[in-house]
């Protein structure tokens, strides 16, 4: 299913969603018809100026969210928390399930409203999917910086676009969690809300302000759509290394640029990226796959298998080996 919608500071989500699906919205809170899944979505208005839409649901069918270019420029902020479990199972299944999820899921997307994003959820995997929508001026007030970043001067300005990507962590999953199982029926459950909301937020700019204090280079949507293809392609097949000659000449970006840009979105280089990623992977095969240390290493492209134990063990504080009967 493909859900097309434009954001501006009157569009409601929620009512919108329930209309495409012909079902109705009962105290801010949308419930899935059968036909579709499980779950539902609900809408807390935390103040005027901040809201969270919150989506918990296993879906019977495919869903994609296509956010389009509004026609007018404004000053509202669109912070996308996106998490999917893997579905249990065969490990075979597994496997491909974490495949089309590192390449469309679990991760952090910060926007500017004047660009267009995408966000796809497989069938059959229980996603937790929050949004925040947060006026310029009310992140300005929260955030109360000094001598602000690059990256926070480039998302408090109206006039330019900006995108930035982070990889879901253990906390942030953790919390958004917790925001989708609170209690409603509460006295308290709007103080919570707000706190959860807050704290997210917290985690995510804690992780923005560690990165480096580079210049913000202006984004479009085509930028965009090529930078993630590069990520598409890194992540593909873990066991070779990029060629930045040769996803230049792909993304039809000069190489300068191209490095320029996909620090700025994903606040890594491109190789930093894929060894990150090629780690991530080494950990789920170790967990579900039943591959000893030597097949994951082999698996990943790895000829030197103590260089693969010391890159491992520099990422996840184990070597493969005690990581695998930790696991």
């Amino acid at each position: 299913m493909v859900f097309k919608f434009t954001v501006q500071p009157s569009f409601n989500f929620l009512i919108s969603f329930a209309e495409k699906l012909k079902v109705p919205v009962v105290n801010n809170r949308l419930q899935l018809p059968a036909s579709l899944g499980q779950g539902f979505v609900k809408k807390i208005d935390i103040e005027t100026d901040l809201k969270f839409v919150m989506h918990h649901y296993t879906l019977n069918q495919e869903l994609h969210l296509k956010r389009m270019e509004p026609q007018q420029k404004n000053d509202l902020i669109s912070i996308v928390f996106n998490s999917i479990e893997v579905p249990t199972g065969l490990s075979t299944v597994k496997r491909e399930a974490m495949q089309f999820i590192k390449s469309h899921g679990s991760a952090v997307q910060v926007a500017s409203s004047s660009l267009g994003t995408e966000s796809i959820f497989p069938a059959g995997s229980e996603v937790y999917f929050g949004v925040v929508g947060i006026q310029i001026s009310r992140l300005m007030s929260l955030l109360h910086l000094k001598g602000a970043s690059s990256l926070v001067e480039t998302m408090l300005s109206p006039d330019t676009p900006f995108f930035f990507h982070e990889n879901m962590t253990p906390d942030i999953h953790r919390i958004l969690r917790q925001l989708s199982e609170i209690d409603d029926q509460d006295q308290l459950s709007h103080l919570s809300y707000r706190i959860k909301t807050q704290e997210l937020l917290y985690l995510l700019f804690h992780k923005l302000l560690s990165r480096d204090d580079d210049r913000q280079s202006h984004i479009n949507k085509a930028d965009l759509e090529k930078l993630y293809a590069i990520r598409a392609t890194l992540i593909k097949d873990l066991s070779q290394p990029p060629g930045l000659g040769d996803l230049a000449k792909m993304t039809g970006l000069s190489e300068t640029k191209m490095k320029q840009l996909f620090k700025q979105v994903f606040g890594d280089s491109i190789y930093n990226y894929y060894q990150h990623a090629r780690m991530e992977e080494a950990a789920f095969l170790l967990r579900e796959s039943g591959y000893s240390v030597s097949e994951v290493g082999y698996e990943l492209g790895f000829s030197n298998l103590s260089h693969f134990s010391r890159l491992f063990e520099k990422h996840h504080g184990l070597t493969p080996k005690k990581f695998s009967v930790a696991g």
